[in-house]
């Protein structure tokens, strides 16, 4: 399910950009609420103009977010990558459910909220025999864009996992009026700064607004501080 382009890459560079390449293509991606302020769907908005390489602000100052303006040299910014190195089914938790399970990594949880509905993931896997509870799980679980979850078929025990394009998303949460984090889909390989190779992941999100405590990863601090961009 995972297939990247071949030469799509993002390489992390020390306290700077992220550099990426391979003509990956960038655009809005604008979490949708309910009535009641729930995430529902995702909405794609403004493609940006392709190109074959680009700089993506890791800083949250560049003043042509999202793109890089070379700012974080300016404010000295600290982009020192603290997140677990570990393969993600190591540091995710397992609930089991009758039909389906689900795995947890909470650390990496960039706060789109796609988990809330229906009464949270957490109690629906313990449903699963119910047809429409499970479609419900699956669905919301493969909305949450950081992989943070994942929902494991029991009877094959293969991760239900929708392919995603390979492409990046530049995430705006209208509910929480803020700009959410940067969205890597379909599988992008990502290098640390000391050349580490991360887990290459359909779904993973990495922080842009310079805050996040879990760097390169976001950890939804951009909610706290109110970070906004100007795309």
């Amino acid at each position: 399910m995972i297939n990247p382009k071949p030469e799509a890459k993002v390489v992390i560079t020390k306290n700077g950009p992220f550099l990426v390449t391979g003509a990956i293509p960038l655009s809005e991606q604008t979490i949708v609420a309910g009535s009641g302020g729930e995430s529902e769907a995702w909405r794609e908005g403004k493609s940006f103009p392709a190109r074959a390489s680009y700089a993506l602000c890791r800083c949250g100052r560049s003043k042509s977010k999202p793109f890089c303006d070379g700012t974080h040299t300016q404010v000295k910014f600290d982009g020192t990558e603290t997140a677990s190195r570990r393969p993600y089914t190591e540091q995710a938790q397992v609930m089991q459910g009758p039909g389906h399970a689900l795995s947890d990594a909470e650390t990496l949880c960039a706060f789109a909220r796609f988990c809330d509905p229906n009464g949270q993931v957490w109690n629906q896997v313990e449903q699963t025999d119910d047809p429409k509870v499970a479609r419900n799980l699956v669905r919301q679980v493969n909305a949450c864009p950081s992989g943070r979850l994942v929902a494991w078929d029991r009877a094959t025990g293969k991760a239900l996992e929708e392919p995603l394009p390979v492409s990046i998303g530049v995430v705006q949460d209208p509910a929480q009026d803020v700009s959410g984090p940067l969205w890597l889909r379909g599988g992008i390989p990502m290098i640390a700064a000391d050349g580490f190779a991360y887990e290459v992941r359909n779904r993973m999100t990495v922080c842009r607004c310079g805050a996040s405590k879990n760097k390169p990863f976001c950890d939804g601090t951009h909610a706290r501080v109110k970070f906004r961009d100007s795309t």
